[in-house]
Formats: structure tokens, C-alpha cells, sequence
């Protein structure tokens, strides 16, 4: 008789409980969710365990494709939370999962590298890697994003699908993206959202725009070859310095005297190797350097000229030229661009946890690129900065410098928005597609 009664307690549980339980939470607004988060985030405790996961990775830097001790502390947090994930994904990334393991999915992602930079700053964290450093803020991305988890975790009865955690490798030029992308990241997901911390933009603020956000980028390096000899007697040497110089000068020509000036873009040399002696001409001289622009047809016309620029050039100064655009080690990276429905979503949810004249919601774009660039190419996108200025602690140094430190009160922030944005964007924007029927995420 109490075996059968249990049987009767378990079939109510799960027949009768868990839906009605399911049916309630769908009975809670937007804005009811977004304030549950950010009570969540003010609870005892929360803040610090953030610091500290940031403050561990800080601590153990690791380069693209090398995160193997973050990509481990982070499952450990995610066994601890009790959330599923697939592990490794593009040699070291983790796809986390929350929610009904059910149609729809919404990402919501974080990078994981660090830079080859040695730190300057000197504090109880510093970096104990000589040589590398997390120089911009993606120890801080990581511990948004499992903060974001544990709050989603926390409040899974109310996600009307599943919320897809993506944790990253090697966005710093190794376009780890790409590798994500190609191991099956996207599967299924129908809008991905990004953020990064801002030195720029005040504590308490977002800021985003719609459409192209960052630039598309990549790389060149040249070889110049002339006919070394003694610097006095140059007529018998053909001076691939003198070359290189003249290659240097018509580059930026290509910008001021070609492109149209409201078409933003840049061409920067900012590698000249040739020579090792002062009064030795060299047979040949390295240059390299970065070029960028907003949109295909500019990058691909930009990525034309340099190759006929340096060459033609060269020619003029009686040398030969070879250029390298290293696409292999380094993979051109595409315009980020932002949604413009998903834009009106960020200024909707994060006006509602941080008020809406904190929202900078049409800033400028930046020449910096960013490998979200290649999950904005496949599905809906955002990516927005979420500010750690604060004017009473002085000022922060840009991101890529030696001195860059964060504000750590941004983390709570951070985690808050990006959790909700993806939880609101299920509930209110997610696309009602009879082709993701029957989808689902075997690991939950």
C-alpha cells in the first residue's frame, strides 16, 4: 500500500506539478524576471564568488587555443551549478545548456583568452604567467557569463526554451568564432547576444548601436628584396629600405586620396624590419601591418590596392615585393554587425535594470574588430559594451595596455543584462518557426 502511494505522489510530481509549476512562471512579466535577476545578483555572497572567479583566471592567464586551466574551472562551476555542457568544443570552448533543452535557443557567449603581454599593474592578483596577461577584459567576460548561468539556473522554470552557453577560445586574432562555429555552436540557435567591459563607458552603463558596430580587419606582411651592399657606395646596391619607405608613404595614400572619406577605414603599418648594421644596406626588408574597413566591398578593394601598392612601388625603386596576407594564422575577420530588432530588445531590457537614460544607445563604431563578427555572419546578432568607468577611482587605461585593470563592480551588471536578454528575448522575440520542431538538446 505505501509503494502504491508513492508511485500516485511521484505521477502527481511530474504529471500534474511540474507543468502547472512551468504554467506559472509563464504567468510572470519581462520586467517581474528582470527584477528577479537583479535581486539574485544582490544576494549575499554573489558578488564575491564573481571576484573571485575573475580574480583565478586573472591570475593564470592563457593564450588562444591554450585555455585548458580556464576551460577547467569553468566546468567545475558549471558541475556545481548542475548544468549540462559538451566539452571540448573547438580544442578548448564549452557549450553550456539551460532550460527545457526544448526549441527555442538563444546564446549568449564570453572569450576566454588572454594577450602576450606582461603586466604592469601590481596588486594581489596579478598575472603569475611572466609574459601574459588578460589584458582585455576576458577573465571579466568569463565570470559574467557564469554568473549569468547561476542566475538562469537559479530561475530555469522561467525560460520558455533553452538558453545556449557558449565559453570561447582565442578571439584575440586566433578567430576562435569561426572555430565555434564550424564545431556545430549554432545548432539550432536562433539570435546569439555579446558583451565587453568598456573603460570608456561609465559604470552603470551600455552602450550599442545598430548595424556595423566594429570593423572588419585583417592582416599583411610584405617581403621587399633589393641587392645589399656598403652604405658608401649605395650606387652599387639596390636599397630595399629606401623602397619599403616610399611603399610605407603610398599606403596611406590608398585611404586619403581613394576611399571616399565618410566610408571609414585605416591602413597601418606598424612592423619595419631590414638591417643590422649601420653602414650595411640589406638585401631585403619585412613590413607589416593591419588594415580595416565597415563593409565587404571596402575591405576586399582595401586588401586589392595593398597588394598592388607594394609591388608596384617596389618595382619603382628597382626591387621585387612579396605580399603575405596570413589568412592560415590569422583569418580575415568580418564586419560586426548588430541586429536592428535585437537592438530595440537591448534598449527595452537593459532600460528596464539600469533606466533608460543609461542606455547610450547610437554610439560611434570602432575600428576594433571582434571575432563575434563570424556568429553575427550566420544567425541574428548583438554585441554591446557594458561601462566600468568610474571618474572617484581614477582613470582606466584602454584595453591591450599593460596597465588595464577592471572595475570589478561591473560583473553583477554584466551578468544581470546578458542573462536577460536571453531569457526575454524567448519569451517576447524568438521566431515561431515550424522548422525548429522537433529540435532539442539531447544533454538536458
Amino acid at each position: 500500500m505505501d509503494l502504491c502511494r508513492l508511485v500516485c505522489s511521484l505521477f502527481l510530481l511530474v504529471v500534474v506539478w511540474e507543468p502547472l509549476r512551468r504554467s506559472c512562471a509563464t504567468t510572470v512579466s519581462p520586467l517581474e524576471i528582470s527584477h528577479a535577476f537583479m535581486e539574485k545578483a544582490k544576494e549575499e555572497g554573489f558578488v564575491e564568488w564573481l571576484k573571485g572567479i575573475r580574480r583565478r583566471i586573472h591570475e593564470n592567464p592563457e593564450l588562444g587555443y591554450e585555455e585548458f586551466q580556464t576551460s577547467e574551472l569553468i566546468r567545475a562551476e558549471l558541475d556545481q551549478m548542475g548544468i549540462a555542457y559538451k566539452w571540448p568544443v573547438a580544442v578548448t570552448g564549452i557549450l553550456g545548456y539551460v532550460g527545457t533543452g526544448k526549441p527555442p535557443f538563444a546564446a549568449i557567449r564570453a572569450d576566454m583568452d588572454a594577450l602576450p603581454i606582461q603586466e604592469a599593474v601590481e596588486w594581489e592578483h596579478k598575472s603569475k604567467v611572466p609574459g601574459k596577461m588578460h589584458a582585455c577584459g576576458h577573465d571579466a567576460h568569463v565570470a559574467i557569463l557564469l554568473g549569468a548561468a547561476k542566475i538562469l539556473q537559479s530561475y530555469r522554470e522561467y525560460l520558455q526554451g533553452t538558453v545556449v552557453l557558449i565559453f570561447q577560445p582565442a578571439e584575440e586574432g586566433g578567430a576562435g568564432a569561426k572555430k565555434m562555429v564550424e564545431a556545430g555552436a549554432l545548432e539550432n540557435v536562433e539570435a546569439i547576444f555579446g558583451m565587453h567591459v568598456s573603460s570608456a563607458v561609465p559604470i552603470g552603463k551600455v552602450s550599442s548601436r545598430s548595424g556595423p558596430i566594429m570593423a572588419g580587419s585583417g592582416f599583411f606582411e610584405a617581403v621587399i628584396s633589393g641587392k645589399g651592399g656598403h652604405a658608401a657606395i649605395p650606387q652599387h646596391s639596390i636599397d630595399p629600405i629606401l623602397a619599403a619607405s616610399n611603399v610605407i608613404v603610398s599606403l596611406q595614400h590608398i585611404v586619403s586620396r581613394e576611399a571616399d572619406p565618410l566610408d571609414s577605414q585605416v591602413v597601418t603599418v606598424a612592423k619595419f624590419q631590414g638591417g643590422g648594421a649601420f653602414n650595411v644596406i640589406p638585401d631585403s626588408v619585412t613590413i607589416g601591418g593591419t588594415f580595416r574597413a565597415f563593409s565587404k566591398e571596402s575591405f576586399s578593394q582595401l586588401k586589392q590596392r595593398i597588394q598592388e601598392v607594394i609591388v608596384g612601388q617596389s618595382s619603382v625603386q628597382r626591387c621585387s615585393a612579396s605580399v603575405n596576407f596570413i589568412e592560415k594564422e590569422h583569418p580575415f575577420f568580418p564586419v560586426t554587425v548588430n541586429d536592428k530588432s535585437l537592438h530595440e530588445h537591448f534598449q527595452k531590457v537593459a532600460g528596464d535594470i539600469l533606466g533608460a537614460n543609461n542606455i547610450i544607445k547610437d554610439m560611434q563604431p570602432l575600428m576594433g574588430s571582434e571575432d563575434f563578427a563570424f556568429f553575427a555572419e550566420k544567425i541574428p546578432a548583438f554585441y554591446c559594451f557594458v561601462g566600468m568607468k568610474n571618474e572617484s577611482l581614477g582613470p582606466l587605461q584602454p584595453s591591450h595596455s599593460p596597465s588595464f585593470i577592471v572595475n570589478e563592480d561591473v560583473l553583477p551588471i554584466g551578468a544581470v543584462v546578458q542573462a536577460s536578454l536571453a531569457t526575454r528575448y524567448l519569451l517576447e522575440l524568438h521566431p515561431n518557426s515550424p522548422s525548429s520542431a522537433g529540435k532539442v538538446h539531447d544533454e538536458l
